[in-house]
């Protein structure tokens, strides 16, 4: 992991003050990096200013998305159907701050607390907040369990959803990195150019913007 580290933060160099600052603004609330976990919280009022419904098929009408994230979706979708014949569905977009609690006050009574933090985001702590994140079913199955990755679907979206700008932001090796067990169902955009380095490098979120910011103090100091 530390020669990967090193790798992208030498290219990240590379680049130069003017894009690492382009960078740095998608790590502001309001841009397609901005992080979001139990260390980084989300004010309560916090609801983004462009949601929209994405042309998708989806379990429920009111499901809505960031518009750039909303496109993408689309896309891949789209995509998923042409080149494979897959129907992929979309189950969970934004939530609000008062939904996130709900479903994680709901979780604690049935499994405790320590568990649930494993399973579900406190509210301000969850990237469906940001509307960037979306969870996904096929046309079989859209319970939302580790089983979507055995499915023809979900091995697709494993291998695809850099193209399109998504990431699998919770990956099973990666539990003590964000906090969260394995969603091989949750994906979250940031956008194609990030999404392709993440996919390549295999690296959690949290330590692609750690090196962006680092790259970022570098080329401050200069």
């Amino acid at each position: 992991m530390l020669a990967k580290l090193l790798t992208l933060l030498m290219m990240l160099l590379s680049l130069g003050q003017d894009v690492i600052g382009q960078y740095a603004d998608e790590m502001s609330l309001g841009g397609n990096l901005f992080l979001v976990n139990r260390d980084y919280a989300l004010a309560s009022d916090y609801v983004p200013n462009d949601l929209t419904r994405p042309d998708v098929q989806m379990t429920s009408s009111n499901i809505k998305m960031r518009s750039e994230a909303a496109a993408a979706l689309e896309e891949m979708f789209q995509a998923a159907k042409d080149e494979m014949g897959y129907t992929l569905v979309a189950v969970s977009g934004y939530r609000s701050y008062g939904q996130q609690s709900a479903i994680f006050e709901r979780k604690v009574k049935n499994v405790g607390k320590k568990a649930a933090l494993l399973l579900v985001a406190p509210p301000g702590c969850s990237e469906h907040q940001l509307g960037l994140a979306m969870d996904l079913g096929c046309k079989r199955n859209t319970s939302l369990t580790e089983s979507f990755i055995n499915t023809p679907e979900g091995a697709w979206v494993a291998e695809n959803a850099h193209r399109f700008g998504y990431i699998i932001r919770y990956k099973e090796e990666w539990t003590e990195i964000t906090g969260y067990s394995y969603e091989p169902w949750h994906v979250r955009y940031v956008g194609k150019e990030h999404a392709q380095r993440i996919h390549a490098l295999d690296i959690p979120l949290e330590y692609y913007i750690a090196q962006l910011q680092e790259a970022q103090f570098a080329l401050l100091g200069e």
